[in-house]
Protein backbone atom coordinates (compact mmCIF):
# COMPACT_ATOMS: atom_id res chain seq x y z
CA UNK A 1 0.00 0.00 0.00
CA UNK A 2 3.14 2.24 0.29
CA UNK A 3 2.23 2.75 4.31
CA UNK A 4 4.96 3.55 6.97
CA UNK A 5 3.79 2.49 10.27
CA UNK A 6 6.21 2.88 13.84
CA UNK A 7 5.29 1.21 16.49
CA UNK A 8 6.03 2.50 20.16
CA UNK A 9 7.46 6.28 19.08
CA UNK A 10 9.92 7.48 20.50
CA UNK A 11 11.47 11.01 20.46
CA UNK A 12 14.36 10.00 18.29
CA UNK A 13 11.27 8.97 15.50
CA UNK A 14 10.41 12.58 14.97
CA UNK A 15 11.75 14.34 11.82
CA UNK A 16 11.24 14.79 8.03
CA UNK A 17 9.74 11.50 6.35
CA UNK A 18 10.05 11.15 2.63
CA UNK A 19 8.39 8.71 0.60
CA UNK A 20 9.64 7.95 -2.90
CA UNK A 21 7.67 6.72 -5.87
CA UNK A 22 9.22 5.30 -9.11
CA UNK A 23 7.84 3.72 -11.86
CA UNK A 24 9.70 3.31 -15.74
CA UNK A 25 7.96 6.51 -16.81
CA UNK A 26 9.95 8.22 -14.01
CA UNK A 27 10.15 9.53 -9.91
CA UNK A 28 8.32 11.36 -7.97
CA UNK A 29 8.96 12.78 -3.86
CA UNK A 30 6.42 13.88 -0.80
CA UNK A 31 7.67 15.23 2.60
CA UNK A 32 5.88 14.67 5.34
CA UNK A 33 7.57 15.73 9.30
CA UNK A 34 6.29 13.90 12.33
CA UNK A 35 6.34 15.25 15.58
CA UNK A 36 6.40 13.46 19.16
CA UNK A 37 3.97 15.67 21.44
CA UNK A 38 4.61 14.60 25.42
CA UNK A 39 2.88 17.02 27.71
CA UNK A 40 0.85 16.80 30.96
CA UNK A 41 -2.35 17.49 31.73
CA UNK A 42 -3.27 21.30 31.54
CA UNK A 43 -6.78 22.47 31.83
CA UNK A 44 -5.58 26.07 30.43
CA UNK A 45 -7.42 25.58 26.88
CA UNK A 46 -10.29 24.01 28.23
CA UNK A 47 -11.41 24.56 32.20
CA UNK A 48 -14.41 22.56 33.75
CA UNK A 49 -17.65 24.42 33.65
CA UNK A 50 -17.75 26.23 37.01
CA UNK A 51 -21.52 26.22 37.37
CA UNK A 52 -23.18 22.68 35.98
CA UNK A 53 -27.37 22.19 36.07
CA UNK A 54 -29.06 18.95 36.34
CA UNK A 55 -32.67 18.51 36.16
CA UNK A 56 -33.95 16.56 39.42
CA UNK A 57 -35.15 13.41 38.09
CA UNK A 58 -32.48 13.78 35.16
CA UNK A 59 -29.52 12.85 33.95
CA UNK A 60 -25.57 14.89 33.40
CA UNK A 61 -22.37 15.07 31.54
CA UNK A 62 -20.28 16.53 33.32
CA UNK A 63 -16.82 16.74 31.00
CA UNK A 64 -13.52 16.54 31.28
CA UNK A 65 -10.83 17.40 28.60
CA UNK A 66 -7.98 18.62 29.05
CA UNK A 67 -4.88 18.67 26.42
CA UNK A 68 -2.38 15.64 27.53
CA UNK A 69 -0.39 13.48 25.72
CA UNK A 70 0.13 10.59 26.15
CA UNK A 71 -3.94 10.03 26.80
CA UNK A 72 -3.98 10.28 30.31
CA UNK A 73 -5.80 8.46 32.95
CA UNK A 74 -8.85 9.92 35.12
CA UNK A 75 -10.22 9.87 38.61
CA UNK A 76 -13.20 12.07 39.82
CA UNK A 77 -14.26 13.27 43.28
CA UNK A 78 -17.36 14.69 44.81
CA UNK A 79 -15.90 16.87 47.33
CA UNK A 80 -12.95 14.70 49.35
CA UNK A 81 -15.14 11.62 48.27
CA UNK A 82 -12.97 9.33 45.35
CA UNK A 83 -16.15 8.78 43.04
CA UNK A 84 -16.30 4.95 41.12
CA UNK A 85 -18.69 3.66 38.60
CA UNK A 86 -21.89 2.26 39.94
CA UNK A 87 -25.44 2.23 38.96
CA UNK A 88 -25.69 5.70 39.21
CA UNK A 89 -22.32 7.08 38.71
CA UNK A 90 -20.05 6.23 35.22
CA UNK A 91 -16.92 7.32 34.61
CA UNK A 92 -15.97 7.19 30.67
CA UNK A 93 -13.21 6.39 28.86
CA UNK A 94 -13.29 9.92 27.24
CA UNK A 95 -13.01 11.60 31.03
CA UNK A 96 -16.61 12.47 31.47
CA UNK A 97 -18.54 11.64 34.47
CA UNK A 98 -22.16 10.89 33.70
CA UNK A 99 -24.55 10.92 36.85
CA UNK A 100 -28.46 9.73 36.10
CA UNK A 101 -31.30 10.14 38.59
CA UNK A 102 -30.16 13.50 39.98
CA UNK A 103 -31.12 13.81 43.56
CA UNK A 104 -30.30 17.05 45.82
CA UNK A 105 -27.55 14.95 47.08
CA UNK A 106 -26.39 15.12 44.38
CA UNK A 107 -24.81 18.66 44.60
CA UNK A 108 -21.63 19.73 45.46
CA UNK A 109 -18.51 20.29 44.08
CA UNK A 110 -16.81 17.78 41.74
CA UNK A 111 -13.30 17.24 40.67
CA UNK A 112 -11.65 15.97 37.60
CA UNK A 113 -8.06 14.58 38.30
CA UNK A 114 -5.98 13.45 34.79
CA UNK A 115 -2.90 12.14 35.18
CA UNK A 116 -0.27 10.69 32.48
CA UNK A 117 3.57 9.43 32.31
CA UNK A 118 4.18 13.29 32.29
CA UNK A 119 2.66 15.04 34.88
CA UNK A 120 -0.95 15.46 36.79
CA UNK A 121 -3.56 18.39 36.84
CA UNK A 122 -7.62 18.88 37.86
CA UNK A 123 -9.94 20.88 37.40
CA UNK A 124 -12.97 21.56 39.67
CA UNK A 125 -17.02 22.56 38.84
CA UNK A 126 -20.24 22.89 41.50
CA UNK A 127 -23.46 20.90 40.15
CA UNK A 128 -26.91 22.24 40.91
CA UNK A 129 -30.04 20.66 41.14
CA UNK A 130 -32.61 22.25 39.29
CA UNK A 131 -36.37 21.78 39.11
CA UNK A 132 -37.05 19.59 35.70
CA UNK A 133 -39.03 21.30 33.39
CA UNK A 134 -42.77 19.72 32.62
CA UNK A 135 -45.44 20.56 30.15
CA UNK A 136 -48.48 20.50 32.31
CA UNK A 137 -51.12 21.07 29.29
CA UNK A 138 -49.75 19.32 25.96
CA UNK A 139 -51.16 20.36 22.49
CA UNK A 140 -54.35 18.49 21.30
CA UNK A 141 -55.49 16.99 18.26
CA UNK A 142 -57.60 19.86 16.38
CA UNK A 143 -59.74 19.14 13.46
CA UNK A 144 -60.56 22.79 11.52
CA UNK A 145 -62.22 23.27 8.23
CA UNK A 146 -59.50 24.43 5.63
CA UNK A 147 -59.24 28.24 5.64
CA UNK A 148 -60.12 28.16 9.23
CA UNK A 149 -57.66 29.15 12.24
CA UNK A 150 -56.58 26.68 14.38
CA UNK A 151 -55.44 27.69 18.27
CA UNK A 152 -52.54 24.89 20.04
CA UNK A 153 -52.15 25.30 23.92
CA UNK A 154 -49.28 24.97 25.56
CA UNK A 155 -48.24 25.43 28.98
CA UNK A 156 -44.82 24.01 31.05
CA UNK A 157 -43.79 24.36 35.17
CA UNK A 158 -39.81 25.00 35.06
CA UNK A 159 -37.58 26.29 37.87
CA UNK A 160 -37.90 29.90 38.63
CA UNK A 161 -34.42 30.75 38.71
CA UNK A 162 -34.30 29.50 34.76
CA UNK A 163 -35.60 31.47 31.76
CA UNK A 164 -38.08 29.04 29.80
CA UNK A 165 -38.28 29.18 25.79
CA UNK A 166 -41.28 27.40 23.58
CA UNK A 167 -40.24 26.20 20.39
CA UNK A 168 -42.70 24.85 17.94
CA UNK A 169 -41.93 22.25 15.32
CA UNK A 170 -44.49 21.41 12.22
CA UNK A 171 -43.35 17.57 10.94
CA UNK A 172 -39.94 17.47 13.23
CA UNK A 173 -39.18 21.29 11.43
CA UNK A 174 -39.00 24.24 13.51
CA UNK A 175 -41.41 26.88 12.77
CA UNK A 176 -39.36 30.04 12.19
CA UNK A 177 -42.43 32.86 13.19
CA UNK A 178 -40.23 35.70 11.83
CA UNK A 179 -40.25 33.74 8.12
CA UNK A 180 -43.55 32.95 8.41
CA UNK A 181 -45.58 35.13 10.90
CA UNK A 182 -48.37 35.87 8.00
CA UNK A 183 -49.22 31.86 8.88
CA UNK A 184 -48.40 31.15 12.30
CA UNK A 185 -48.03 33.64 15.83
CA UNK A 186 -47.37 32.74 18.45
CA UNK A 187 -49.02 34.27 21.75
CA UNK A 188 -47.17 34.41 24.88
CA UNK A 189 -49.54 33.90 28.17
CA UNK A 190 -47.58 35.62 31.19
Amino acid sequence: KGELRLYSLTFDDAGMYQCIAENTHGIIYANAELKIVASPPTFELNPMKKKILAAKGGRVIIECKPKAAPKPKFSWSKGTELLVNGSRIRIWDDGSLEIINITKLDEGRYTCFAENNRGKANSTGVLEMTEATKITLAPLNVDVTVGENATMQCIASHDPTLDLTFIWSLNGFVIDFEKEHEHYERNVMV
